[in-house]
């Protein structure tokens, strides 16, 4: 989608914060909404961040979500910022590595749930009142096609963890609707950024490209505008609950 269908300035006076944002469909949202006027926190859990948003308006918070005492820093450093958030999208996730079943430690276990599940809902819960003292306020958590199809070998509990928070959104849609929060998730397919290229062989990533209707993988650039659309009450003020699948037709239900 061309994101010039979008108001040039869509959330010009808005505060948007956006974990997991250091690199691939985290950091293209975040200049988007930058770009649209927003002012924007960002989180990031690798060292370098900050110096990758420099020279723009984006503010870096790096931080290590699979530690607890890092997502409250990271909590009480945003809270310190900003009076209001219209926007929080989590986004923070990652794989850490195919584990079979059989294998999987303890160790890999824990850190995977603690990033992926459990600091979406410290964070969703910790800045709760700053969605409160805004108006028409939006969360946006980011899945995984896997979280419907269970992924493939290996991934076994980062396709759990998706599925977990996809199911909190929809929780979290009911609970806070009347409050005038809207609760939404983004489920993206197979996207062409480093995570694939990490756990997965050119072989799977082009056998999967095949599978796919039309025929490519997706890009963060594919991603974004459906963040810009769920984020904005002008545009999508009536949808609360919703898991927007961007997967080029990868699954089709």
């Amino acid at each position: 989608m061309d994101q010039s269908c979008f108001s040039e300035k869509l959330f010009e006076g808005k505060t948007v914060v956006i974990t997991g944002a250091g690199r691939g469909i985290g950091f293209s949202v975040a200049n988007s909404f930058a770009d649209h006027g927003a002012k924007v926190i960002v989180h990031s859990g690798r060292k370098g961040t900050r110096e990758k948003f420099a020279n723009s308006c984006i503010e870096a918070i790096e931080c290590d979500f699979t530690e607890r005492s890092q997502v409250d820093k990271f909590i009480e450093t945003v809270s310190s910022k900003t009076q209001t958030i219209d926007v929080l999208i989590n986004n923070a996730g990652t794989m850490h590595g195919r584990f079979p079943a059989s294998e999987l430690t303890d160790t890999q276990y824990d850190d995977l749930v603690m990033l992926n599940q459990t600091s979406v809902v410290m964070v969703s819960r910790g800045l709760l009142p700053k969605l409160r003292s805004a108006k028409n306020a939006s969360i946006i958590n980011t899945v995984s096609i896997s979280a419907k199809t269970g992924g493939s070998p290996g991934s076994s509990i980062y396709s759990s963890t998706k599925a977990f928070v996809s199911t909190y959104t929809k929780a979290l849609a009911r609970e806070l609707a009347p409050e005038g929060i809207r609760s939404n998730a983004v489920s993206p397919g197979t996207i062409d950024t480093d995570f694939h290229s990490r756990y997965s062989s050119e072989e799977k990533l082009e056998n999967t490209r095949k599978s796919i209707p039309l025929q490519k993988l997706g890009t963060p650039q594919d991603c974004t505008p459906a963040y810009l659309f769920l984020a904005s009450n002008k545009l999508s003020g009536y949808i609360i609950g919703q898991i927007l699948e961007i997967n080029g037709g990868q699954l089709i239900v």
